[in-house]
This record gives C-alpha cells, sequence and structure tokens, in this order.
C-alpha cells in the first residue's frame, strides 16, 4: 500500500508563513508530478500548485508569488512554503501524486493524501 502523509499545517495569522510537508510511504516505482489542492468550505477544491518530476510548476494566480513549491524526487516528497498568506487561504490543503508503482506499470495511479488544515486569522 502506497500512502501519502501531510504535515505542517495550523492555526497562523494573516500575513504569516507555514511550511507544508508530503512524504510518501509504500513502494514507488517513479513519481510523475506532484501538487498540493485545497478546498475550503462552501467552495471547490482548487490547485494550488504543482510541480514535475523534472521541477516545471505552475501555481493558481491567487498564490502566485506568494507560495513555493519544491521536490525531493530521491525521498518522494513535495513542500509547500506558504508566505504573506490572508485568510482567504485558509482551508484543508491535499497533497495529491501521479505515480507508476512499478517499471512495468502501463499506466500511473492517482494518489491523494489525508489533508492538513490551514487557517489564517485575521
Amino acid at each position: 500500500q502506497v500512502h501519502l502523509v501531510e504535515s505542517g499545517g495550523g492555526l497562523v495569522q494573516a500575513g504569516g508563513s507555514l511550511e507544508l510537508s508530503c512524504a510518501t510511504s509504500g513502494s514507488i516505482f517513479r513519481i510523475s508530478v506532484m501538487g498540493w489542492y485545497r478546498h475550503a468550505p462552501g467552495k471547490q477544491r482548487e490547485a494550488v500548485a504543482t510541480i514535475s518530476r523534472d521541477g516545471n510548476t505552475n501555481y493558481a494566480y491567487s498564490v502566485e508569488g506568494r507560495f513555493t513549491i519544491s521536490r525531493d524526487n530521491a525521498r518522494n516528497t513535495v513542500y509547500l512554503q506558504m508566505n504573506h498568506l490572508k485568510p482567504e487561504d485558509t482551508a484543508l490543503y491535499y497533497c495529491n501524486a501521479i505515480y507508476y508503482s512499478t517499471y512495468e506499470a502501463p499506466r500511473p495511479e492517482d494518489l491523494w493524501g489525508q489533508g492538513t488544515q490551514v487557517t489564517v486569522s485575521s
């Protein structure tokens, strides 16, 4: 069984910073894309940031310039550094990984973590 485990969420004042981490456990041959998504009450889940294996990144317009996604391929871990946090960043943040379980796997699999809560007070 492969799992993603997020950590680093919490309560912070507006303007503050948090860093989220997402580690994998279990047998994985290769992770293609990793990303962070968030789901706030009353809103649809949105993609916050994604990063390819070779480091190409994409960000939601609302976090561009404030958040930075990075990954450690050797450790199959992805990070999200969040600076200048705003109350509207409050949400449950989920880690996602698109991965191949073995060298011979015909298609990638889609894996989600359990989520970590980020709350930004005004």
